[in-house]
């Protein structure tokens, strides 16, 4: 079993100046090792899901070990307590999709979602608003109908939202498209409407995408995957 010593020394040798400058243009801040992701990929791997580990990174404060302790977190035992307190730590997007990608599989999913989208505060709001982009395709967690009621909030907010909360509604407009043929046509309206978002992504490659053309790409993209699925079972069928 490994040990929260035995984890940071691997970190610390896994780090590198130049990724520290690219995750610092990213906004994530010291303490950091600047450890790639896919070494934090072999360093995570055999520690599967340890959620008490989890925590202990958490707890260092640097950058690496949580986002390390967001891989390795069991979203099932994520307490909608502890899941509040990881979120008042957080100070950059790389953090926050994290954490909203694990709690988008925990419970809690929903109901976090909830009380975080309509805080003033752009990382609360930006988390609250990945969760949905994560869920927006389960119709056990939202219904046609309040998907719809968020593309409506959505429209009448976008121009008005802080900077990374603009790029995860635009996020969510492109999950909503992409859950059925009536929602899409209800997002493709909107977005000829609204145009595209803006969104400063400062001294990154990021883009925020545009919506219609990555919706047309997905669909395109999962039709192709699918027929090559159909095309494999057919031939395992007729050898």
């Amino acid at each position: 079993m490994s040990t929260l010593q035995d984890v940071m020394a691997r970190l610390q040798l896994a780090g590198t100046a130049q990724n520290r400058k690219v995750y610092a243009r990213h906004g994530a801040a010291a303490p950091m090792f600047g450890v790639s992701y896919s070494e934090l990929g072999r360093i995570g791997k055999p520690l599967m899901k340890d959620h008490s580990l989890a925590a202990e990174l958490w707890e260092t404060g640097n950058h690496d070990a949580r986002v390390l302790a967001l891989r390795i977190a069991d979203a099932a035992e994520m307490t909608k307590t502890r899941a509040r307190r990881w979120l008042r730590d957080v100070d950059n997007y790389i953090l926050g999709e994290a954490l909203g990608g694990l709690l988008a599989q925990s419970p809690h999913a929903r109901e976090l979602s909830n009380e975080w989208r309509d805080s003033p505060r752009e990382w609360p709001a930006s988390v609250g608003w990945f969760i949905v982009a994560c869920t927006a395709e389960q119709s056990d967690v939202w219904s046609a109908g309040e998907l719809r009621d968020l593309v409506v909030q959505i429209e009448s907010e976008i121009s008005k939202r802080p900077n990374r909360v603009r790029h995860e509604m635009n996020g969510v407009l492109i999950a909503i498209g992409l859950r059925d043929e009536n929602l899409r046509r209800h997002v493709i309206d909107l977005d000829g409407r609204i145009g595209p978002v803006l969104v400063d992504h400062g001294e990154t490659g990021c883009k925020t995408p545009d919506i219609a053309p990555y919706i047309e790409r997905t669909i395109a993209h999962r039709a192709s995957v699918a027929a090559r699925r159909a095309a494999k079972a057919r031939s395992k069928a007729s050898a």
